[in-house]
């Protein structure tokens, strides 16, 4: 078992690409989604899985059990899911702290989000220049909400907008 402390924030604009990693594509099923504890699969680069449970302590911090499991596996758990989030995770060294950028695809096309991980909840580390607002803890950013505005785009039928184009559910 991990303790996962992070904080997360709206990214402002594209500097931080100059120096991320190539990407992994990231695909999170939600099996089990309620506020406090999530039952999660997600595929990486559409060759290896994980399965993971998170227990919410906090605002901040969760309590992480999170394994290796077949591809195939994840691919049969896919279907029994409450929600998908799909996006390109990229790395940026930062003053000595790794961050984690998501840059969602799908439904949240265009939600760009970083993630720092910390060893305790009062650390602060230094913000890149791309770095905008926080939202921890706003439960609007957490990957468990964009995957249920996943669920309900895919459950609820598109209808002409005055304009001719589909109209997409929020929240």
């Amino acid at each position: 078992m991990a303790i996962e402390i992070e904080r997360k924030f709206q990214v402002l604009n594209d500097r931080w690409r100059k120096s991320a990693s190539a990407g992994s594509a990231l695909r999170q099923a939600y099996l089990i989604a309620t506020k406090n504890r999530t039952l999660r699969v997600r595929t990486i680069d559409a060759e290896r899985a994980t399965l993971t449970a998170k227990f919410r302590r906090d605002r901040m911090g969760r309590e992480e059990y999170e394994y290796a499991i077949p591809y195939s596996d994840a691919l049969q758990m896919f279907e029994f899911a409450l929600g998908i989030v799909e996006k390109t995770r990229y790395q940026v060294r930062y003053a000595e702290h790794l961050w984690h950028i998501d840059v969602y695809s799908g439904v949240n096309e265009g939600l760009v989000v970083a993630e720092v991980e910390l060893r305790n909840g009062w650390d602060d580390p230094p913000h890149p220049k791309w770095l905008g607002p926080e939202i921890t803890g706003n439960p609007l950013y957490s990957n468990r909400a964009l995957a249920m505005r996943s669920r309900a785009a895919r459950q609820t039928p598109s209808s002409p907008s005055p304009v001719g184009r589909p109209t997409v559910p929020i929240g």
